[in-house]
């Protein structure tokens, strides 16, 4: 091939490695979104209870209490949050780990309107009102849910809804991996 073959070849190139990059971002998977955070400590953060909720705030510490826990990230505002809702209290049940929510720039009349309909399946709620928690966390949008070892150490992120196919697979997999000594 000739210089003037590849100069000419070159915006063709450049067009199609753009166009693969935008098709897999508008039909890509977003559950495959990469965290920093994978493998590192959880945060420092202290989020009180949401105001008028029976249901304690949230911080750090408690998830370096030794068991595993599911910490997912939610608002009431959020449509694929209440589809998810019912894993969720299917998930609560489980003995072998804790389930916490952090409520992401709700209000809190609206969160425990969300909570008095569809029941609370969490033992901790920490209202995230100015969502700098969930910055601090890396959540690009609720829901996200986190899988954090006993020592306070993330060791999964699930972008999206949950759903029964990717909680009976991959999710419960990685709940297992955590518990792991």
């Amino acid at each position: 091939m000739t210089r003037k073959h590849i100069l000419t070849l070159l915006p063709l190139l450049v067009f199609a490695a753009l166009a693969y990059f935008l098709f897999k971002g508008l039909y890509g998977d977003p559950s495959t979104l990469p965290s920093a955070l994978i493998g590192k400590p959880v945060p420092a953060f202290d989020l009180p209870p949401i105001t008028g909720a029976s249901t304690p705030g949230l911080k750090d510490a408690e998830l370096k209490q030794g068991k595993v826990t599911v910490v997912n990230v939610w608002a009431s505002w959020c449509v694929p949050c209440r589809e998810e809702y019912p894993l969720l209290t299917e998930l609560a049940k489980r003995t072998d780990i804790v389930l916490v929510g952090i409520d992401n720039k709700d209000e809190a009349a609206n969160a425990n309107r969300f909570l008095q309909a569809l029941g609370n399946p969490f033992t901790a709620i920490g209202a995230d009102i100015s969502g700098r928690a969930s910055i601090d966390w890396g959540v690009y949008g609720v829901p996200e849910t986190f899988i954090v070892d006993g020592k306070g150490v993330i060791r999964h992120k699930h972008v999206g809804p949950l759903t029964a196919q990717n909680l009976n697979g991959d999710f419960i997999k990685e709940i297992e991996k955590a518990k792991a000594p």
